[in-house]
């Protein structure tokens, strides 16, 4: 329940023209918009009440009435007949503010005495004598009260009944239930008013704190990253000022990481740089073609490098933004996508005599997940494999379907020794011993592709032998409908083949 006469904004030094739902303004809402709805629901309340309250006293002075007429009635034979004095009827009847009315109907419902204007009763089957009853009636037009007694006069006719019945115009009811009414409700227009004062001033003073630390917040420095003390926050906010502190924690390790990348990405540009200018400055200073040609392969063979180096800078960049806001997540299969990029490398396979192969299950392994980055962290594990495999080795890309979804990438390189099969996944870390060139950014672009999409990743001695097994394992998505039949079909066709239920 919101209200634009709520809405403003947070401070004076805030106010840019652009309003926000107010806290302040909604807590106010939700106190002031019951009160005022239940405000009419009590006027009626108060006006039902008043009137039970104006009722009882004239109820008890028509009751008073109605046995007064009764002690009047007589029995004479089979008629009855009623002794009422003129002045006792002008004493009934002398009221400045209402009418009354009396009526006394005999054994056969004839009229015995007083006014036929009020409606008579169908006697009911159960009498109760001598109680004196009340109805809400209508004479003329106009509403009356009636107050009512059956008399018995013999026991032995339970049937032979004598109707009494007073009624008075309800004038002077109202005016005491107005009166009530409008006793209660003044201090109530008044008390509103004040207690809406109240309110409003003892949320602006419940909210102060919440000021005081937006104003605290408001003077920290830009590069002020450190965490707000919890010990005078109020008791509903600190797990909101707790929550804060660990995303500015979260900030400030990212931004030391992204400062470290700078650092090291700067470090390792100036070697391929610093080489590339002394290999032009030896061209330069050469007069023999050889020399120059020479030279010139220094400087193409540095200047791949460079470039190999900023390609793997830039992937790592990307694979470490945030790929859920720059990148679209779609249901990829892993074996298409393999089969897709694993003829770009096939030319190098064959370069230096390596079996080169690819085992799949069969079917599609399919994971949540961005086909950029899933390409990258694939093309890196079998750029490593192909690179540090010497000549006449092997190397075989493998998918596994189990409750994960597992891609290995198994070579008969040199290896990683057990020491450094965590270190190789920092940055710019190369194994001690290696003959071949590289940026030490390749394996940590695959950790963290894989953290990105919820992987493990990992570097295990090949069982066959030397080399390596790097593997990765993907939680898998739940299937599609189709794939589910797909699947069905496939074992219904495929006896003695195995399927895995999905993860």
């Amino acid at each position: 329940m919101w209200s634009p006469k709520w809405r403003r904004v947070a401070d004076d030094g805030a106010a840019d023209g652009k309003g926000f739902n107010s806290l302040f303004g909604e807590i106010l809402d939700w106190m002031l918009a019951p009160l005022l709805f239940l405000w009419p629901i009590s006027i009626i309340v108060t006006h039902n009440v008043a009137n039970s309250i104006a009722n009882q006293p004239y109820d008890q002075a028509l009751a008073v009435n109605v046995r007064a007429i009764a002690r009047l009635v007589r029995v004479e034979g089979s008629q009855a007949r009623v002794n009422f004095p003129a002045p006792a009827r002008l004493i009934l009847r002398a009221d400045e503010d209402d009418t009354v009315y009396y009526q006394v109907l005999g054994f056969k419902g004839e009229l015995v005495a007083g006014d036929k204007d009020i409606p008579t009763l169908q006697t009911p089957d159960s009498v109760v004598p001598d109680v004196v009853l009340f109805r809400d009636e209508s004479i003329a037009g106009e509403d009356v009260r009636v107050a009512y007694q059956y008399l018995q006069p013999d026991a032995a006719a339970p049937r032979r009944l004598v109707l009494l019945q007073v009624a008075e115009t309800r004038n002077k009811r109202s005016t005491l239930a107005s009166r009530v009414v409008t006793g209660v409700l003044l201090p109530q227009f008044a008390i509103i008013p004040i207690a809406v004062i109240l309110v409003w001033l003892g949320l602006s003073r419940g909210i102060a704190p919440l000021n005081q630390l937006q104003r605290l917040i408001r003077r920290r420095r830009p590069t002020d990253l450190s965490p707000i003390s919890v010990s005078n926050v109020p008791e509903e906010v600190r797990p909101l000022i707790i929550a804060f502190n660990e995303m500015m924690a979260r900030l400030e390790e990212n931004l030391q990481a992204q400062q470290r990348f700078i650092a090291d990405a700067a470090h390792q540009m100036r070697t391929p740089l610093t080489g590339l200018r002394m290999q032009s400055d030896l061209a330069l200073m050469e007069t023999d073609p050889a020399q120059i040609h020479r030279s010139l392969q220094h400087i193409s063979q540095s200047a791949e490098r460079a470039s190999h180096l900023i390609n793997q800078l830039l992937s790592l960049a990307r694979a470490e933004a945030s790929y859920e806001k720059i990148y679209a997540v779609e249901r990829v299969d892993l074996e298409a996508l393999l089969r897709a990029m694993l003829t770009d490398f096939v030319p190098r396979a064959r370069q230096k005599a390596i079996d080169f192969g690819l085992e799949t299950t069969g079917g599609p392994l399919v994971i949540d997940g961005n086909p950029v980055l899933l390409a990258e962290l694939l093309k890196n594990l079998i750029d490593n494999a192909l690179k540090y495999t010497p000549e006449g080795g092997r190397v075989t890309v493998r998918t596994l379907a189990t409750e994960k979804a597992i891609v290995e990438v198994e070579d008969t390189g040199i290896g990683v020794p057990e020491a450094d099969r965590e270190r190789v996944f920092e940055r710019f870390y190369r194994v001690l011993g290696s003959s071949e060139s590289g940026s030490g950014l390749g394996l940590p672009i695959v950790r963290e592709i894989a953290e990105l999409h919820r992987a493990h990743v990992s570097l295990n001695p090949n069982p066959a032998g030397r080399g390596t097994i790097a593997q990765v394992v993907f939680p898998r998505s739940r299937p599609t409908p189709e794939e589910t039949a797909a699947q069905t079909t496939q074992a219904l066709t495929a006896p003695g083949a195995t399927q895995f239920p999905p993860a």
